[in-house]
């Protein structure tokens, strides 16, 4: 015997729309469960290999001391310069010797130091330069081994000649004696 079904009035309507959304949920979900199952059977990724894997390259260790405002050991990148070191050291203090910096444009090296020399002696006092080209007679006699007769000379050879070119002419050409001149060349400059 048969059973007439009935459906709600306007059901059908209500089917032709619910069966879409339904099939696309159970699209979905079963979507999720595949991506889900595939994940934790998936397997890890391959580990890089040692021998292509450069490590980054640390900095260079210089130690830089002398007449700078910060002196100690500084970790600075490859390729800087010694004015690098210096500039990482606060600077160049008061009390350093201008004409005894060291190369700053040379290129650093790893374990290097730095030194920046002082102007001041052990004693603690200044040492004053003088310059050979532009002292005056006062000036130069002050100068350890100069008397007043040796230093008319220096002024007057700088006159007739242009001026010295190197501390060593003093040996050279003035005669003066190398014991003297060991002991002037640290208070004289160009």
């Amino acid at each position: 015997m048969l059973l007439p079904v009935r459906f709600v009035p306007g059901g059908k309507r209500l089917v032709l729309l619910a069966a879409p959304v339904a099939i696309g949920c159970v699209a979905l979900a079963g979507a999720y469960a595949y991506r889900s199952s595939a994940a934790t059977a998936a397997q890890p990724p391959p580990a890089p290999n040692a021998a292509l894997s450069v490590p980054a390259q640390p900095g260079l260790l210089v130690d830089v001391t002398g007449a700078v405002e910060n002196p100690g050991l500084y970790r600075l990148p490859r390729g800087d310069r010694v004015f690098d070191a210096v500039a990482a050291a606060g600077g160049l203090s008061p009390d350093a010797d201008m004409s005894k910096l060291p190369n700053l444009a040379g290129r650093l090296k790893d374990g290097e130091q730095v030194r920046v020399a002082f102007a001041k002696t052990a004693s603690g006092t200044t040492t004053v330069r003088t310059n050979l080209n532009t002292a005056t007679l006062e000036e130069l006699e002050t100068v350890p081994g100069f008397s007043a007769a040796f230093a008319q000379d220096c002024i007057d050879y700088r006159t007739n000649y242009g001026g010295f070119q190197n501390t060593r002419e003093l040996v050279d050409i003035l005669g003066m004696s190398e014991a003297e001149y060991v002991i002037a060349r640290h208070y004289l400059t160009l």
